[in-house]
This record gives structure tokens, sequence and C-alpha cells, in this order.
């Protein structure tokens, strides 16, 4: 049985997140269909990090197993074929059996965009999300420093079903404003459901005043009613994944 890797990109305005739903378009369903039809067998893949629904990728990486012979490159070329023009995939190579895109990530970068301007934003609409309101980056940057380190960010976590460690690493949070547009990257060991999107919403809380920069850490291991609004999922994109 062969163990072949994917790294891929997609717009994911269109579709239900990551995951294969019974009633929903996802992206999983759609790579997986393509797959299966060029590998003549079913195929299931294994991702590094599940994405919301709109949330999109530039870089995210995927295994999957099959028993064909088809080279990889002749994969490759014929599973472009198959997939919309909102999936792209940059590679498709072998990899050892033991490779698993989830397990074996070091860490992941994400990152978050806000227009944060009162002006139209026509063109990028899908990929920002719009927050006219003036926002203290000063502060906010000394709150995304209180967030960095290992803590228990279950009050950063969307499931309320979670029974896994909420423990996780973040390394850096840097906050840039580019004209009208604030980037907010991300990177970490690793992020719970909704998080990077709650870490938003919390920094933004403190940009506009209406959270004191100070309580951050009082959120650690608290509940998810404790920290920000969820932030829209447009303005999210999975920008790289380093094993």
């Amino acid at each position: 049985m062969r163990n072949i890797a994917l790294v891929l990109m997609y717009n994911g305005t269109a579709y239900h997140g990551w995951q294969v739903q019974k009633t929903e378009v996802t992206v999983a369903q759609t790579l997986e269909r393509g797959l299966s039809m060029v590998c003549g067998e079913p195929i299931k893949c294994t991702v590094c990090g599940r994405t919301d629904a709109g949330v999109h990728a530039l870089h995210q990486a995927a295994n999957f197993h099959c028993e064909s012979a088809m080279p990889a490159g002749e994969i490759l070329s014929k599973l472009r074929q198959y997939l919309p023009e909102d999936i792209g995939i940059y590679s498709c190579v072998d990899v050892p059996p033991r490779f698993h895109a989830r397990l074996n990530a070091r860490a992941k970068t994400y990152r978050y965009r806000i227009w944060n301007s009162r002006e139209p934003c026509v063109f990028q609409r899908r990929y920002v999300a719009v927050m006219p309101e003036r926002l203290d980056l000063n502060a906010m940057r000394r709150g995304a420093a209180l967030l960095t380190g290992e803590h228990d960010f279950s009050a950063f976590c969307g499931n309320a079903r979670m029974k896994k460690s909420t423990v996780r690493r973040i390394d850096s949070i840097d906050i840039q404003r580019q004209g009208e547009e604030i980037q907010i990257l991300f990177t970490g060991n690793g992020f719970l459901y909704n998080m990077v999107r709650i870490l938003v919403g919390t920094l933004v809380e403190v940009g506009r005043g209406e959270r004191e920069t100070e309580s951050i850490p009082s959120l650690f291991g608290g509940k998810r009613e404790d920290a920000g609004f969820l932030a829209p999922a447009q303005g999210l994109c999975l920008m790289e994944v380093v094993y």
C-alpha cells in the first residue's frame, strides 16, 4: 500500500469547511471524489488540520493511501483535470509509510486579514473581514504577547464537547498594518476548533477598548464565553505547515 502526500490550496468560499459531511459540499469530499476517480479505488485523505466553512488555505497538506501503481506525477496531472478551479494542487509525491499529515506537522501559520476602513473593499471582500472602527494596534500587540507561549486555550475553543487536551503552544503573533488592511499572523504547534478566529475576536475587543489587555491571562483554562467573539471566516487563511 502506497502512502502519497499532497500539498494543495483552495478558496473556501463555496465549501462548508474541510471535513466530509452528508448534506454539504466540502473540500475533502471534492478532493476525495477526484482522487477516487483517478486511482480507480475509494480514497480517504488525512489532512494536517481541518478548516472551517469559508476559510481558505494557501498551503494545506494531506496524505492518502492507495493500491494504484500510477506514478505520482501522473496522479497529479489527472487530478488537476477533475478538480474545480477553486482547488489547486501544488505537488503529489510518494512518502514513507509512516508519514501522517497531521501527527507529523511541527508548526502551522495562519493569517487573518481585517479591512479596517469605512471605504468599500469590493475586490477583496471574500478574503477580508470588514471592521471599520478604530483599533489600537499597540494594545492589540501587548495582548498578543500575553497570548504567546504554552497555555490552556479552552476559552478559545469552539467545541464545547472537546475531551482532549486544550493545551497548545503559540510561538508568535505578529500584527501589522498595510494601508487600510490589518494582518495578523499566528504561528504555533497546533490550533483548536475556531481557535484563531476567537483569538482574533479577543484581540479586536482589546483594540476597541472593550477588554483590558491585562485581563488576557485570566482567560487561560476558562470557558468559551469568557473570550472574545468569533471573527468571520473569510478573513482566515492557512498559510504554511512545517514538518
